[in-house]
């Protein structure tokens, strides 16, 4: 059974910086893309960070230049680095991604993580 776990939420102040990390785990084979996602209170989620099977990245324009989304093959994880972070950043965070698995290939998400930026 396949299994996704978010880490690295949190309270941090306005400039600060957090790394969120999505490890999978089970029988797969590798991640093939993964996403990033938020959901503020009040507010539809919304696409931040989207990495390829390629490597290739793309961003929301609200974060291009602050944050990084990268990947880990051999540990089947995903992460986004948060830098400059502000208060609107404030959200749930929840990871998605399309993993290889040996019957084909699935989409799982993660359980979300709430980041809080505030003084």
């Amino acid at each position: 059974q396949v299994q996704l776990v978010e880490s690295g939420g949190g309270l941090v102040q306005p400039g600060g910086s957090l790394r969120l990390s999505c490890a999978a785990s089970g029988n797969i084979f590798s991640i093939y893309a993964g996403y990033w996602y938020r959901q503020a209170p009040g507010k539809q989620r919304e696409l931040v960070a989207t990495i390829t099977s390629s490597g290739r990245t793309n961003y929301a324009e609200s974060v291009k230049g602050r944050f990084t989304i990268s990947r880990d093959n051999a540990k089947n994880s995903m992460y986004l680095q948060m830098n400059s972070l502000k208060p609107e950043d404030t959200a749930v965070y929840y990871c998605n991604l399309d993993l290889l698995l040996p019957a084909g290939r699935n989409n799982y998400w993660g359980q979300g993580t709430q980041v809080t930026v505030s003084s």
